[in-house]
């Protein structure tokens, strides 16, 4: 089954008292590119995420972002800085005495001063960080794929409708063909037998274009062709590996067949056939930019 390359997926997890949320957005892209946003604290284990990442998808454009609540008695916490604080604010109350201010001197003030906190060192490694971060990773990676999927079906229910009509135009072009052959044929008897009045007849001339007329207007191999194509394309459809490259093919394929149909149709109705074969092909094209 076919799986989008659109859709959302979030998942987190806790395990004494770390807890880590990971959501993940995925868009159409020709190939896998991933992008993490991690705490400090965890940029550890950005290359982890990204395998993890990398080994659940094959296409699209995937933004992971990562947050981090610790508890307290952890250690990893930023540590406020007393004596910066103190000294902050005893220069501050000095600057409101000496400009004569009376405003009192609040936190909020406080707050926006540069070093009042200190970032702890990030520790070379912790199993409690790296395992609540991976279990909040795949719940998100299992959602995404859910989505994904979801969206897939859609996607698929959608082709298989445009390969049936495209299967009901080919029906008609090839129970049109033989009647286009037979009015040929006729016209060409009637241009024979013009021909005959004349006494510098060629007759190599008159077998050249025989031969030339029906090798025109023989489009059995290109229907062929294009049966085979549709079956390959549903049999793309029910794989169970990732198959947007190949259903790009194939998209590539179906129209170059149509297009032969339509150049060698000379025949109003198998070329108007063969346009609303390559109508429904364009909207196959769109639509399997965003398969995975």
């Amino acid at each position: 089954m076919i799986a989008s390359m659109t859709g959302f997926g979030r998942g987190q997890a806790e395990r004494d008292g770390f807890t880590a949320t990971v959501e993940l957005r995925s868009v159409n892209n020709r190939y896998l590119d991933v992008s993490v946003r991690l705490p400090r604290i965890a940029s550890l284990y950005e290359p982890d995420v990204l395998a993890a990442i990398r080994q659940a998808f094959s296409r699209g454009r995937i933004t992971a972002q990562i947050d981090l609540k610790l508890p307290p008695e952890a250690g990893l916490l930023p540590r406020l800085n007393l004596d910066v604080a103190r000294q902050y604010l005893a220069q501050l109350e000095a600057l409101r005495a000496a400009t004569g201010l009376s405003d009192p001197i609040r936190l909020e003030h406080l707050l926006t001063l540069p070093d009042l906190f200190e970032r702890p060192e990030v520790p070379e490694e912790d199993d409690r960080i790296r395992q609540v971060l991976m279990e909040a990773l795949s719940r998100a990676i299992e959602a995404l794929q859910a989505t994904r999927r979801q969206e897939g079906a859609l996607l698929q229910a959608d082709l298989e409708a445009r390969l049936e009509a495209i299967a009901r135009r080919v029906e008609a072009i090839e129970a049109r063909a033989p009647e286009r052959l037979v009015e040929a044929r006729e016209k060409l008897r009637a241009r024979v037998q013009e021909l005959l009045r004349d006494d510098q007849i060629d007759p190599d001339r008159l077998e050249l274009e025989i031969v030339l007329l029906a090798d025109r207007l023989d489009i059995t191999e290109e229907c062929v062709r294009l049966r085979a194509h549709l079956q390959h394309f549903r049999e793309a459809l029910q794989a169970e590996e990732p198959s947007g490259r190949r259903l790009n093919f194939l998209t590539q394929e179906l129209h170059r067949e149509a297009n032969t149909i339509g150049a060698k149709a000379n025949d109003a109705t198998i070329a108007l056939l063969a346009v609303e074969i390559k109508e429904e092909v364009e909207k196959i094209r769109e639509q399997i930019q965003n398969i995975e």
